[in-house]
C-alpha cells in the first residue's frame, strides 16, 4: 500500500462543494484511512500509531495534520506526548455519510487486518497499571528472570511436552535452527530442504547430533516414506512455493494416521514491497484458504489463528495453523 507524498490537501472552511471536495481529498489516501480506523474507538499517541501502522513518525504526523485540518480528528497534549482521537461524531451528517461509505469499501483490506492485530497489542500494554504494586512486581520479575535465565528455557519447556519416541519432519529446514531445538526432545528428526547450501550449513551445525537426518529434496515431492512421521512442520516455507497445496498434501502422505502438522507463515497482507524483498510468491494466506487446503488433504480439525506480531518485527503479522491427519 503506497501513498502519494507530493499531494497536499488544502483546508476548506464553510460548506458547499469546496468543503466537500476538501474532505473527499483528505480521505483519498490509504494511510489516512488506516489512521481513522485505528482512532475509531480510542485515543492514541503518535508513537502508538507508528507502531500500529509500521510507518515513521514523520509520515504519521503529516497525515494526522491533514486529518485534523479537515476536522476528522483532534489532539491534546499529555506531558510530552500528543494524543489523537476521532471527532467524526461531531461532524455534520454529510461528513459522516462520506466516511461510512469509505469505511464499507475498505473493511476487508488486508492492511486493516494487520493494523487491528497490532492495535490489540498496543491496547493490551495499556492494561498494566504502572501505579499498581502487582503490575510493577510482575514487570520487575519478568525482567529479572530474563536477565538471570534468558528466554531459551521457555522454548525448552514447551518442546519437552513432545512425546520422546516421535519422529518429526522439518520441511524446508533451512540451516537447521529448529532441528537443533527438536533433537533433545524426540527420537528422530528429519530435515528436508532443496538448497544444497542450506543443508551444508545444517549438517555442520548438527554433526554431533546422531538423531538428526538431513535429506535433500523438494517439499512438493518429500523424500520421506509414507506414514512414517508422527509430526511435520512448515515454518515460513509455504509463502515461497508455487503450489502450497501440493506441499500440504505431501505432508499428509508422510504422516502416520493421527499425525500432527504445524504451519507458521504470514497472514494475508498487501505489502508487495516486502514480498518482493524476501522473494516470496504468496502474500501470506487467508485463514479460510489454509483451512480448505488442509481439509482437502485429509486433515481433521484444523485450527488456524493469527499471532500477535513482535513489536520490533518488520514483517507482516504471522499465523499458526495446526491439524491432525485423519485416522484410517
Amino acid at each position: 500500500m503506497t501513498t502519494d507524498d507530493h499531494k497536499t490537501v488544502q483546508p476548506a472552511n464553510g460548506a458547499g462543494p469546496d468543503r466537500l471536495l476538501a474532505r473527499m481529498a483528505s480521505l483519498a489516501d490509504p494511510t489516512r484511512l488506516r489512521l481513522l480506523h485505528a482512532l475509531e474507538r480510542q485515543e492514541l499517541g503518535v508513537a502508538e500509531l507508528c507502531e500500529v501502522l509500521q510507518l515513521p513518525q514523520s509520515t504519521v504526523s503529516r497525515h494526522l495534520k491533514i486529518l485534523t485540518d479537515q476536522g476528522w480528528t483532534r489532539h491534546r497534549r499529555k506531558g510530552t506526548a500528543h494524543l489523537y482521537q476521532s471527532r467524526v461524531e461531531e461532524l455534520d451528517p454529510a461528513a459522516g455519510e462520506l466516511l461510512a461509505l469509505t469505511q464499507r469499501q475498505v473493511e476487508h483490506w488486508p492492511a486493516l487486518n494487520q493494523d487491528r492485530l497490532r492495535l490489540a497489542g498496543c491496547l493490551r500494554k495499556r492494561e498494566q497499571d504502572p501505579q499498581s504494586f502487582f503490575a510493577r512486581a510482575a514487570a520487575d520479575w519478568d525482567q529479572l528472570r530474563l536477565e538471570l535465565y534468558g528466554a531459551n528455557y521457555i522454548t525448552a519447556a514447551l518442546l519437552g511436552l513432545l512425546p520422546s519416541d516421535w519422529t518429526v519432519a522439518d520441511l524446508g529446514c533451512g540451516t537447521g535452527a529448529t532441528l537443533l531445538e527438536l533433537s533433545p526432545c524426540v527420537k528422530h528428526v528429519i530435515g528436508v530442504d532443496q538448497s544444497r547450501e542450506m543443508l551444508d550449513a545444517a549438517r555442520h551445525r548438527s554433526k554431533n547430533l546422531p538423531n538428526i537426518e538431513l535429506r535433500r529434496g523438494s517439499v512438493d515431492e518429500i523424500p520421506i516414506e509414507s506414514a512414517t512421521c508422527d509430526a511435520a512442520m512448515f515454518v515460513l516455507v509455504l509463502s515461497y512455493l508455487e503450489e502450497p497445496f501440493v506441499a500440504i498434501r505431501e505432508a499428509a502422505r508422510i504422516l502416520k494416521p493421527g499425525g500432527r502438522l504445524a504451519i507458521v507463515d504470514l497472514l494475508h497482507h498487501d505489502r508487495d514491497d516486502f514480498r518482493r524483498q524476501v522473494g516470496q510468491r504468496w502474500p501470506g494466506f487467508r485463514e479460510e484458504e489454509l483451512r480448505r487446503w488442509l481439509t482437502r488433504s485429509g486433515f481433521d480439525a484444523p485450527s488456524i489463528r493469527s499471532l500477535e506480531p513482535d513489536p520490533h518485527a518488520k514483517a507482516p503479522a504471522p499465523l499458526l495453523a495446526t491439524a491432525r491427519r485423519a485416522s484410517e
